[in-house]
């Protein structure tokens, strides 16, 4: 069986325009990949840095859970990821929404006052981000 290196370092020497595929193969050396099983979609590792290393890791959880071969497989972790993001609905929601509203506040009709939250988002009929506000009871309502 071929390295990732090996086959890599192969293709270099082929190649006319081996500076910019090596450039793109170091890219995947460098990613961080994550092992998810393909039945339930549950990520089993995070985190695991280049293609080889995710290879393995993929195998061993494999083995050690007693999955076939097309149960497990591994993907590129795409963008960064945040450090307190977890599983639950609110988690994802506050992750999308900045609590920095440039002083500016809601207040529903009961008279109580909150910050304005703004999705990176925006709504394609208004042509702005969308708003929002968490209540105190940490529930979150749409302005619009």
């Amino acid at each position: 069986m071929v390295t990732f290196k090996e086959f890599r370092q192969q293709l270099i020497e082929r190649v006319d325009h081996a500076h910019h595929l090596d450039e793109y193969l170091a890219l995947e050396e460098d990613s961080t990949f994550y092992v998810y099983r393909t039945d339930t979609n549950a990520v089993l590792a995070r985190g695991i840095q280049g293609f080889e290393a995710a290879k393995e890791r993929a195998n061993q959880i494999r083995k050690s859970h007693g999955l076939r071969w097309d149960q497990v497989k591994f993907k590129s972790e795409r963008g960064l990821q945040g450090a307190g993001s977890g599983s639950s609905p609110s988690a994802g929601r506050k992750s999308q929404y900045s609590g920095s509203s440039g002083g500016r506040t809601f207040t529903n009709a009961y008279g109580k006052r909150s910050p304005v939250e703004y999705s990176r988002t925006v709504n394609p009929s208004k042509g702005r981000r969308f708003r929002g506000y968490t209540d105190d009871q940490g529930n979150y309502h749409d302005i619009d």
